[in-house]
């Protein structure tokens, strides 16, 4: 075969060479040590967390090491392309943090390695398939959907690996007549890679997650453009990460059956070829085992999950950390106040089989995260996911701003700051009964006389005093809590409590419902305050109205 005549039959108006691009797309000056990575999603309109994951593992390799993180948008599967997909995968990473050194923005691109999007790069990737065919590594097909079909249901009959490999690769030593013949006739055609490769050969690989894997070799002759002259992902990540100067490349281990082709087109193409960090999968508990996380069955895979429920960007990043290296958690809990950015990441602390996503600990995270801030704080992010999601809640909040910070500071700060929220969408739950019109009465509890619980609201009106501090307000509850005939003495109590009818603490519920409406709130007398005497004593006299 002519692989001259080939390459100029195939690709007639390519006039650049290889050597070209290596001039346009210069190494990078970049400290020794410097990762260069990357983030390339497809957009298919669905950012899940697992990109999350793979996001933050490229950020935190890259700025550690004073490298570069780019955003590549991998498009060429048309099919699968939602239209803003891109606008939302960029809104959505910058959302929770992974802010990228250049490369594919809302605006078009940032960087001197662009375009960053695989659909604008297609003369770039020609310039490499025509100086594959003139190596002698890649070759036209002409098979149609027809025969493919056909071949695949003969392998199926033999029982033989599926796929265009040896006999069955029929274009691949077909003389260049009949290439010139099929072109003639206008038959569309795809390059595909001539595979050297055997399955009976394998070899070792060190990846920096999985450690030394033994793996088999590549004898498919795989494509490489598609008849539309847009290339596979196998051929543009090679093509892409070379030129980009990529040096290491963080994906899922869904990728893992690919690498023996890709560790050969590297070979074939003269680059260097980068080191890989396979992640494991996302994982939950299912019953007793474990399974993947899944798009149809669990709504916390995606993104969007998280802001609509409200868990804070920072919880969600925290969390993530805790599940990407063990020893995160040690260290935050060391250095509580520390920037993220100071604790030294390793991708070798990844577990190679995955991390086991629980919710339950994210919560965890959650609550210590908003109880870490100030009032002022949480009254800024609750406002901004009520603006989005609680468009009435968020006018309550913007009606009187001090009064909510009010409110929202009850029990903030100190050694041991309550711990009432762990969302966002759990605020207006926590405050509602400080608002009027947000207000819903509760119940008293079954088990006492409705007489009873009333007499004691009674005598508390009857003594109220706004002006009372805390100590004294508190003892004068005491009093009206003998009087009724209950037990003042919480020991008291709980060493015999067949002896009273109640205690001091079923007192302070009956206030406590009459008031907030609630069972559970803030410290009472700090709500009587914020509310006021008259609203107080007008919720409780509407709580004896109902008894």
């Amino acid at each position: 075969m002519d692989q001259k005549a080939l390459a100029a039959l195939l690709f007639p108006d390519v006039t650049e060479t290889p050597e070209d691009l290596e001039a346009r797309y210069p190494a990078r000056d970049l400290p020794e040590g410097a990762v260069v990575t990357r983030m390339a999603p497809s957009p298919t309109g669905f950012v899940h967390l697992g990109n999350l994951v793979q996001g933050l593992v490229a950020e935190r390799m890259a700025h550690q090491s004073g490298g570069v993180l780019f955003l590549r948008v991998e498009d060429t599967d048309a099919k699968r392309e939602v239209p803003g997909a891109v606008e939302v995968l960029i809104n959505t990473l910058k959302h929770y943090g992974i802010h990228f050194d250049e490369g594919a923005t809302i605006d078009g691109d940032s960087g001197a390695y662009g375009p960053y999007r695989q659909r604008q790069r297609a003369a770039i990737y020609h310039v490499y398939a025509r100086q594959l065919v003139l190596q002698g590594d890649a070759y036209p097909c002409f098979c149609t959907e027809e025969e493919l079909t056909a071949m695949r249901a003969e392998q199926e009959a033999k029982k033989v690996n599926f796929g265009y490999y040896g006999e069955y690769a029929v274009w691949r030593d077909s003389p260049i007549e009949d290439v010139e013949a099929a072109i003639a006739a206008g038959k569309p055609w795809v390059l595909r890679f001539r595979s050297t490769g055997s399955i009976e050969n394998k070899f070792k690989y060190s990846d920096l997650v999985k450690g030394t894997l033994t793996v088999t070799e590549n004898d498919i002759d795989q494509v490489l453009l598609k008849s539309d002259g847009i290339p596979t992902y196998h051929f543009a990540h090679a093509v892409d990460d070379h030129l980009m100067r990529t040096t290491h490349v963080v994906r899922g281990d869904e990728w893992l059956p690919s690498l023996p082709f890709h560790l050969q087109l590297f070979r074939a193409l003269g680059f260097r070829i980068p080191k890989y960090v396979h992640i494991g999968p996302l994982m939950k508990m299912d019953g007793t085992s474990k399974r993947k996380l899944s798009k149809r069955k669990d709504p916390e895979l995606a993104l969007t999950y998280y802001k609509a429920e409200g868990f804070p960007v920072r919880a969600v990043y925290e969390y993530v950390m805790t599940l990407l290296n063990s020893n995160y958690e040690d260290w935050r809990k060391a250095n509580p106040t520390a920037s993220s950015d100071d604790f030294k990441f390793s991708c070798k602390k990844l577990n190679p089989a995955g991390a086991l996503f629980d919710y339950a600990k994210l919560c965890d995270v959650s609550k210590n995260e908003i109880a870490r801030l100030d009032a002022a704080e949480v009254y800024d992010l609750a406002l901004e996911y009520a603006k989005e999601f609680d468009p009435d809640f968020a006018a309550a909040l913007e009606s009187d701003p001090e009064y909510a910070r009010s409110i929202l500071a009850i029990g903030r700060g100190g050694k041991k700051p309550r711990k009432d929220l762990t969302t966002w969408k759990d605020v207006r739950p926590y405050m509602a009964f400080f608002y009027d019109g947000l207000f819903t009465p509760g119940e008293f509890p079954a088990q006492f006389d409705g007489a009873v619980v009333r007499g004691i609201l009674e005598k508390f009106l009857q003594t109220y005093d706004p002006a009372d501090d805390a100590a004294v307000w508190f003892d004068k509850v005491k009093a009206l809590t003998a009087e009724a005939g209950f037990c003042a003495d919480m020991k008291a109590y709980k060493a015999d409590p067949a002896a009273w009818p109640g205690s001091v603490a079923d007192v302070s519920t009956f206030l406590r419902i009459a008031v907030t409406g609630k069972t559970n709130s803030p410290d009472l007398y700090t709500v009587m305050q914020l509310l006021g005497s008259e609203r107080t004593a007008a919720r409780i006299r509407a709580a004896m109205d109902r008894l």
